[in-house]
């Protein structure tokens, strides 16, 4: 029995030892810094196309009202809250806020409330630290473009929805071409957090 034992315990050992360094912590994004540089010499993306693609993937970009209302209720601020925590991470870039309605009303007076809608979401961004000049654009498509095609009322209709619109003008880390510093600061953070873990590890098991 106890041999049985030992030669299953070197089995895992071994099995173990077959993992790639760092697959622990992999979320499956090394590479795409490389992968999207590639893309962007190629012109088949932009910086804030890339960007933009970060800020969709790890926040909740759009925010629902009440009917006729513009006001921000406490599910819509700790959506903001949490917009405006990621934009604070990245300086160089400017956001968009876009307004919109459900199909109940008149063209003019939709466009008008999404307005409403979108300056809403702005002066809350705004009081959060962030600049104006970075909130590039308000804009108000009122209820020409419905995310739930409806004549009714429907709350996912009436909302705001958040993007990102490019960059800061004359910013110096656009200019310096340190992009990847840009769009993958957890990353590189993260390279160097696994690079000292291993260089721990390495010296555990030679003291071993």
């Amino acid at each position: 029995m106890q041999k049985w034992i030992i030669t299953l315990g070197l089995s895992v050992a071994v099995t173990a030892c077959t993992r790639e360094a760092g697959y622990e912590v992999d979320q499956g994004a090394f590479g795409n810094a490389t992968l999207n540089n590639i893309q962007v010499m190629n012109g088949e993306l932009t910086y804030a196309q890339i960007l933009g693609q970060r800020f969709a993937a790890e926040v909740p970009t759009q925010i629902n009202f009440a009917f006729d209302s513009a006001q921000l209720d406490a599910t819509a601020q700790r959506v903001l809250l949490r917009q405006a925590s990621w934009i604070k991470q990245f300086p160089e870039a400017r956001f968009r806020v876009y307004g919109h309605t459900d199909a109940v009303g008149s063209t003019a007076y939709n466009k008008a409330l999404g307005q409403r809608r979108a300056d809403a979401a702005v002066a809350f961004l705004t009081r959060q630290g962030i600049s104006r000049s970075r909130l590039e654009a308000v804009v108000s498509f009122g209820k020409s473009r419905p995310l739930i095609d409806t004549p009714d009322r429907d709350r996912r209709n009436r909302r705001t929805v958040t993007e990102v619109s490019g960059f800061v003008d004359r910013n110096p880390l656009i200019l310096d071409g340190k992009y990847a510093e840009v769009i993958y600061r957890e990353y590189i953070e993260g390279a160097s957090y696994v690079g000292q873990l291993s260089k721990t590890t390495a010296v555990g098991e030679t003291n071993e």
